[in-house]
Parts: structure tokens; sequence; C-alpha cells
């Protein structure tokens, strides 16, 4: 198989950033299609997509292989939807699953306990002490999942009003780790990583594949405050174009985290 992921085209995070890293991608020399069929294979529990029968390979050179014909199916779907040339900006599930695969599975601890450490300064335990509309909405919308998350995981979280930080009870912390500990493969964590870094809310991430809020909500949440500032004083084009980059890469962890679930 020729090294498609090699040189200049990888299709691997270039900046944390997607409207950066759309910019950085633009900026490359993109290479052009050289096949015309994919198809997914099956074998040892596995499934790879393979290019006009050939399997393809990740930036460090393993197999691209996920665990469910669901996940195959939409990283399939990002290279037969490739035009004249192959856009590594249009494939997020194909970036996510090469992550999953060249690093995640070599050390899985370091991220999951970088999803943990979110839960220590969660977005929604840290609330506004004004304006009081904006504090009423904190209540009622983020309350909820505070409350979820003690009656349900167990980790009953503390509130902090504005922005110093406070120490979370260690028992919060466990109990939230021993639910969070269920979703250790590398394919779900990466989904589960790229969820929490964009929403700054590893409680909103886990309610979210625990089935207590859909991904639309626990986007709307996320942006509460944003939402707030939006409705008083407005926004601006490159705010608003930052956000949908954003949104569209929440979106594809989410396809591929039901996917893993098929």
């Amino acid at each position: 198989m020729r090294d498609i992921f090699g040189g200049d085209f990888t299709p691997e995070l270039s900046d944390p950033d997607p409207v950066r890293r759309a910019q950085i991608q633009m900026k490359k020399p993109l290479a052009k299609r050289f096949y015309t069929d994919v198809t997914v294979s099956e074998g040892d529990g596995a499934f790879a997509i393979l290019l006009d029968g050939r399997s393809i390979k990740t930036p460090a050179r393993n197999a691209l292989c996920v665990p469910t014909a669901a996940m195959a199916e939409l990283v399939a779907s990002e290279w037969s939807g490739q035009a004249e040339f192959i856009d590594p900006g249009s494939m997020p599930i194909t970036r996510l699953a090469n992550t999953a695969i060249d690093g995640i599975a070599q050390d899985p601890e370091a991220v999951f306990q970088d999803i943990l450490k979110f839960s220590t300064t969660d977005l929604l335990c840290y609330r506004a002490d004004a304006p009081e509309g904006l504090v009423a909405r904190q209540s009622a919308s983020w309350d909820p999942l505070i409350e979820w998350a003690a009656d349900d995981l167990g980790a009953r979280f503390i509130l902090i009003e504005g922005i110093i930080h406070q120490q979370q009870p260690p028992a919060a912390i466990e109990a939230f780790s021993d639910r969070l500990r269920k979703y250790h493969a590398p394919m779900q964590l990466a989904c589960l990583h790229t969820m929490t870094s964009l929403m700054g809310s590893a409680i909103l991430t886990l309610a979210l594949a625990e089935g207590r809020v859909s991904l639309d909500e626990a986007w709307a949440l996320a942006h509460l405050d944003e939402d707030w500032t939006i409705e008083h004083w407005g926004t601006d084009l490159e705010a608003e174009h930052r956000r949908a980059a954003r949104l569209s890469d929440m979106q594809a962890a989410g396809r591929a985290l039901a996917a893993l679930r098929a």
C-alpha cells in the first residue's frame, strides 16, 4: 500500500483548535485520490477498511482496524466521500481512529486520567455570582446533572461560586472514576476525550455517554454562558465559525461513540 499518510498528508490533529487546524491543512498539498472502491473486511474480531482491496495504514504504519462494523462503515464513508483529492479535514472519524490506534492504545490510562482531571475543575461546578438571570439559568440547567452524578454515580460534587479553584472531594472523583472506567477501550477514550476537551466538562461527557442527555442537549449546556453573552452582547462571524467547527468535531465523536456500541 502506498504511504498515503506520510509526508505532508496526515489526518492527525495538527492543532487542537479546529479552525486553526483547518487553516494549517489548507496550506498543505492534498494527496490525489488514487483508489476506486472502498470496502470493509472482517477478521479476528476487527473490521479493516480497504482501498481497492488493500488495507489502509495509520500514520504510525498500523493497520486501520476498528472494533465494530458500524464504526468501520463510518470510516469507509469518509474515504468514499473524497473527491479528486483526499482532504483530511473532512475525515474526523478517521482521525479519531488513528489517534486511538497510534496514540491512546499505547497508554490508555494517561488519556483516562486526562478526562478524569476535567472533573476536578468541571464547568458545571463553577457558577457565576451575577447577574441574577445567568445565576438562575445555570442553576436550572446544570443542577439536574449535578444531582444525577450524586444519585446515580455516587459522585457528590461541590459547587464553587466564581473562578477560584477549590478541591473536589476525593470520594466524588473516585465515584466518578468508577463509572468512567467502563469506557476503557482506546476508541471509546478517543471519543470521550474529544467531547470533554470541546465542552470543558467530564460530567457532561459521561452524562452523554450514559444516555442521560443527548448530544445536542450536552452541547447547549456546555455553551450556556456563551449563549447568555451572545443574547446580551451579540457575536461575531469568526466566533461563529470556530463554534461550528468545534460542533462538527463533537458530532463526529458522538457518531463514532454510537457506532462503537452497535
